[in-house]
């Protein structure tokens, strides 16, 4: 699943919701935002493979609660994330996006 920051249709607090719930917990996570403006999670971590990204976020670990089916009524994790997307789009403080 992917979010197209540059829509307002799409960029949505149940989207953001959806986005983090299709997440695998199992794997470490990034949720990374392209120039073009698309939020995605992916696996590949860290500062690897960083051409074409305006920002990512923390890395999340693997069995962290951060993403998965748990996080469906985490409504103020699910607002946290929703805002550092909000609040970075399109000028990012930092190519890296600390949420603690």
């Amino acid at each position: 699943m992917q979010i197209d920051l540059t829509n307002p249709n799409d960029f949505t607090l149940d989207n953001v919701r959806a986005l983090l719930v299709a997440g695998n917990g199992a794997v470490h996570n990034q949720l990374r935002v392209s120039r073009a403006g698309i939020a995605w999670l992916s696996q590949v971590t860290g500062g690897r493979e960083l051409d074409g990204l305006a920002f990512r976020l923390e890395t999340w670990a693997a069995g962290s609660g951060c993403v998965g089916p748990q996080v469906a009524d985490d409504e103020r994790w699910i607002r946290q994330v929703y805002n550092a997307l909000k609040n970075n789009w399109p000028k990012p403080a930092s190519d890296y996006i600390d949420l603690y």
